[in-house]
């Protein structure tokens, strides 16, 4: 990917990118027309230089990368007079810088994430343009190219909006975070623990997959980034105790899933929707603690009904970390993880809490499970977690600065109000057709898309309807980011599965689908959240909460053992349907 002689200079932006995030935390308050051209100027040359693949696509990279700097440069510098323009771009300059961010946003997204995404951020900016011309209700009143232009471009408008404000003040900070907590012991602690725990179960191999990829996922954000991990250890170990391919892989797509669900962290789906919601942090994860129980426990369960079937055996002894290093490896996540919530809830931002948490894992990195200093390991430790800090950061960056122009578009031309309209229209006020509708459209986004980029979306678009129908803003924000990681799983297109089913050498299709069965949950608890809306409520009725999670639970089990236990067709719709008359039966209102 990279010449190795060149390793230095990697090593010197990772750092650099580092220092400039953690800076901004204890430097109070920069312009968001400084700090956020300058973290896309930072992602430059990991999206077009480090991934570049020969010397012709280095050298076009560098030519890229060069423009991007200097026009993100010119941003920042300039940030006092062009906010003095109210959004309105003048002379040929500005035009050209404008053109030349958005094509470069545009081309960042390809290389990060393939072609949809870009193209979906192109038919967005064609409708900006060109929408005048489309009669009826869905076309706009025309918007001056300079003032459509300069909104996305020299406002807080468009590419530089709060989306980009959370990639640059939060999610950037988190991924620092895991990728310290990686390059050191904390990976395989979080498998020892794993494996200490649920090593000697029943399907104990299994277990351990959805253990560890629960904890990892929450910080990694990515259900791809999490199979590619925690699977190169927990497939061979099912392998080895003979599972059948499909299920272990399946096993490992679900719980890797799982784990951008998953408080504390949620990936960089908790700070995305504190941004969109104004809702604290404290208060999203308290209201996605149970659901996300919820999904693990009922994957738990699928790998007993499969353990029942194919006599999935437990770790073996040897198989097996000695207490001693389940003991010491452990501390090395949980010392920086108990840091990062004891901080954040006594009061400080989710940022600064990150950073005293990243404080502690970098000093972590000089020692290991021998309980030694190691120079040259250290060294190796911090070269590997500055390289992947900026090639994570640069990823998200590309991501968010491109979905971050829809969402401004949306708002320019009163699109998304137009469609809430058409679904309010449509479904005739019917909360459960509009679900139904929101729950498409979130799965075929998310398989063209990222699933933060999904949720973003579907969110800005079809959001307002729900709420419009009196579903509180929470519920409708944890519903479709729930059905936004659906295509991680479910065909025609669901990288955990091809990943997984890559790794072992089986057909995809037969993972995808042991994997929908096993993550039924993702299916069914967010239609759960909406009609029992108490299930997010621990925090003010924590007893109500619970009961609705066990109900919920039962009802889950039923309709697990209907899907994956092996009884005949009669047992297995008697306990489906009964599965669901238990998930959506209200004891009250």
């Amino acid at each position: 990917m990279t010449d190795i002689k060149n390793r230095p200079i990697w090593v010197g932006l990772g750092i650099a990118s580092i220092g400039f995030h953690i800076w901004l935390i204890f430097s109070g308050l920069v312009p968001s027309l400084v700090s956020r051209p300058l973290h896309m100027a930072l992602a430059l040359p990991w999206v077009f230089i480090f991934t570049a693949s020969d010397a012709w696509q280095r050298r076009i990279g560098l030519l890229l990368t060069a423009a991007g700097a200097l026009f993100c440069g010119y941003i920042a510098v300039n940030e006092s007079s062009l906010s003095d323009q109210y959004g309105f771009i003048t002379g040929g300059w500005q035009i050209a810088v404008g053109i030349g961010l958005i094509l470069l946003t545009l081309e960042m997204a390809r290389r990060a994430v393939s072609w949809p995404l870009p193209l979906i951020t192109l038919l967005f900016l064609f409708y900006g343009l060109f929408g005048s011309h489309i009669p009826g209700e869905f076309g706009h009143p025309g918007l001056p190219f300079n003032s459509f232009l300069g909104t996305l471009i020299i406002t807080e408008g468009g590419l530089w909006g709060k989306l980009t404000g959370v990639s640059v003040s939060v999610v950037a900070v988190f991924v620092i975070f895991g990728a310290v907590l990686n390059a050191g012991e904390a990976g395989q602690g979080f498998m020892n623990i794993a494996i200490a725990a649920a090593g000697r179960l029943k399907g104990g191999a299994a277990k351990v997959s959805v253990l560890s990829s629960a904890l990892f996922g929450s910080i990694s954000g990515s259900a791809s980034a999490n199979v590619a991990s925690t699977g190169m250890v927990t497939l061979p170990s099912m392998r080895r105790l003979g599972y059948p391919k499909r299920i272990a892989a399946a096993v490992e797509a679900v719980a890797s899933t799982g784990g951008q669900i998953m408080p504390p962290l949620m990936g960089a789906g908790a700070f995305v929707m504190v941004e969109l919601t104004g809702i604290p942090y404290t208060q999203i994860i308290l209201a996605a603690a149970l659901p996300a129980i919820l999904y693990f426990a009922t994957v738990w369960i699928g790998v007993n009904g499969y353990a029942d079937r194919h006599g999935l055996k437990p770790y073996r002894e040897d198989m097996r970390p000695a207490l001693r290093t389940v003991i010491v490896t452990s501390l090395f996540f949980t010392v920086p993880f108990a840091a990062l919530l004891i901080v954040m809830f006594s009061g400080y931002t989710p940022q600064f809490a990150a950073a005293c948490a990243i404080i502690l894992a970098v000093l972590l990195l000089l020692t290991g499970a021998d309980l030694k200093f190691n120079a040259a390991r250290t060294r190796d430790r911090l070269v590997m977690a500055a390289i992947t800090a900026g090639r994570q950061i640069a990823m998200i960056a590309s991501i968010i600065l491109c979905a971050s122009i829809i969402v401004g578009i949306l708002g320019m031309t009163g699109l998304g109000v137009k469609i809430t309209s058409g679904i309010l229209a449509f479904s005739g006020d019917n909360l459960w057709l509009a679900l139904a509708l929101t729950a498409l459209a979130c799965i075929i986004l998310g398989m063209e898309v990222p699933t933060t980029a999904a949720y973003v979306i579907c969110v800005s678009v079809a959001g307002p309807a729900l709420i419009d129908m009196g579903v509180a803003p929470l519920l409708v924000h944890l519903f479709i980011f729930w059905y936004a990681l659906l295509s991680t799983i479910t065909p025609p297109v669901c990288g955990g599965v091809f990943i997984a089913a890559s790794m072992v050498e089986e057909n995809w299709l037969r993972v995808a689908g042991s994997a929908m069965s096993l993550g039924l949950g993702l299916y069914v608890i967010p239609l759960a959240i909406i009609r029992h809306p108490e299930l997010t409520d621990l925090a003010a009725t924590p007893m109500t909460a619970i009961l609705t999670a066990l109900q919920i639970g039962i009802g889950l089990a039923l309709l697990g053992r209907g899907l994956i236990a092996p009884h005949g067709p009669v047992l297995r719709v008697g306990f489906g349907a009964a599965g669901l008359a238990v998930i959506f039966l209200r004891f009250t209102g």
